[in-house]
Order: C-alpha cells, then sequence, then structure tokens
C-alpha cells in the first residue's frame, strides 16, 4: 500500500487514501469509515449501520457498568 500523507483541512488535518486503498475498502469521497485500534494498530472499515449500532450499545453498557468493569479487569 504505502505511506499515506497528513494534509491540512481548514483548521483539522486529514489524510489522503490512495484511490487503491479506497477501492479496496469499497468507499468514496464523502462516505463514512470507522477507525478501530486493534493489537496491530489501526482498521479502517467502511461504515456500517448494524455495527454503528452495536458500538452505541457497547459504549453505552461501559459507561453505565464502568465500576464493574474495572473490577473485573484487576
Amino acid at each position: 500500500m504505502g505511506a499515506v500523507k497528513i494534509v491540512s483541512i481548514g483548521n483539522s488535518v486529514g489524510v489522503i487514501l490512495p484511490k487503491e486503498l479506497l477501492v479496496k475498502l469499497r468507499v468514496k469521497k464523502g462516505d463514512t469509515v470507522y477507525a478501530t485500534e486493534t493489537p496491530n494498530g489501526v482498521e479502517l472499515t467502511p461504515y456500517n449501520e448494524e455495527f454503528a449500532h452495536q458500538m452505541a450499545a457497547a459504549e453505552a453498557i461501559m459507561r453505565e457498568n464502568r465500576d464493574v468493569l474495572k473490577k473485573l479487569a484487576e
């Protein structure tokens, strides 16, 4: 794949994704992608409405049960 460049976009920054990566991700300009941290780095995946609902539910559960999860992690 190769390297991607971080560029300024107004007051923010963004990355330029090569055309071949866009094809592999099956996304185009204006689409949303998820950036998920994995043990091997960051993984980009196309937006998936079902996954979005699952992540929202997981985040709500983690927020509500923060103390229990912290104790389990010990």
